[in-house]
């Protein structure tokens, strides 16, 4: 029998092609995205190559639509086998300056949203004694980038829920694995980098630092290749707890867990452009 995954924000980026690359392996595909454009020419490229899929256009802050969404995918399907929370937003922007109201929906989307899409699958993964769970969480979860204050403790925050409650249901047959990607060539940063008022003591600090975020985006490993990996995680066994897809976040993680912090401070501000 088909194998059956969830993915939330599956209309575009790597949600998109870990749903593609699942279904041409035989999965059945699952998802929720708010984009209802790209869900429906996703919904015509899985039809092409006849994968079963069932696509809703909800948002990842819809507590009942999600409750709703799981019980139709075990009405139709019978059991979901591994759920991939991807759904996240950037936020940029300097400490000092920033909206805590978005900030709050920031945490909203990208831990809460979380948390309700785990909660409402896992019962039935725990009762089956089986199921993997995947997490997007980023670079930023364990090596902070200044500008992404907010963004970085969304991620910070992933790590510990995540980290924390895969010891409760380990007995219970779940697995538990968290992606770490550092830069992937999407519009994802793009959405985010907002320039702060031209007086702002911020400003050149800010420009200097978007100017080499978008030059190492454009050298940025790209969704596909970023897929390729997350299924290999996807599919695999025995997954890792920490996952990366990239180069720039196995180097920077690893240099996080050797070096001393003023030496780690400095290669990060020199790589950013942004040193004083």
């Amino acid at each position: 029998m088909s194998q059956v995954v969830v993915i939330s924000g599956i209309a575009q980026g790597m949600g998109r092609e870990v749903s593609l690359l699942l279904a041409s392996q035989g999965y059945t595909i699952c998802g929720f995205d708010i984009e209802k454009k790209y869900l429906d020419s996703l919904a015509l490229e899985l039809n092409q190559i006849n994968a079963k899929h069932h696509l809703e256009v909800m948002s990842v802050t819809d507590s009942d639509k999600i409750l709703k969404f799981k019980d139709t995918i075990l009405n139709k399907f019978g059991a979901v086998d591994t759920v991939v929370s991807n759904v996240g937003i950037g936020f940029f922007g300097p400490f000092e300056e920033v909206n805590l109201v978005k900030a709050l929906q920031c945490f909203d989307i990208n831990v809460i949203g979380c948390a309700r899409l785990l909660q409402a699958f896992i019962p039935s993964m725990r009762e089956k004694r089986k199921g993997k769970i995947v997490v997007m969480s980023s670079l930023v979860g364990q090596v902070p980038f200044p500008f992404e204050s907010i963004y970085s403790a969304t991620k910070f925050a992933i790590e510990g829920m995540v980290s924390s409650f895969r010891y409760e249901v380990k007995p219970f047959g779940i697995q538990v694995a968290m992606i770490q990607p550092a830069q992937v060539s999407t519009n994802f940063a793009a959405k985010a980098q907002q320039l702060p008022d031209k007086n702002s003591p911020y400003y050149d600090r800010c420009v200097r630092f978007i100017n080499r975020d978008n030059e190492l985006i454009k050298k940025a490993t790209n969704p596909k290749q970023a897929a390729e990996k997350i299924v290999k995680v996807i599919t695999s066994k025995k997954p890792n707890l920490f996952n990366q897809v990239d180069f720039m976040s196995t180097f920077f993680l690893g240099l996080n867990k050797f070096l001393p912090q003023k030496l780690k401070d400095k290669i990060l501000l020199d790589h950013m452009n942004i040193n004083v």
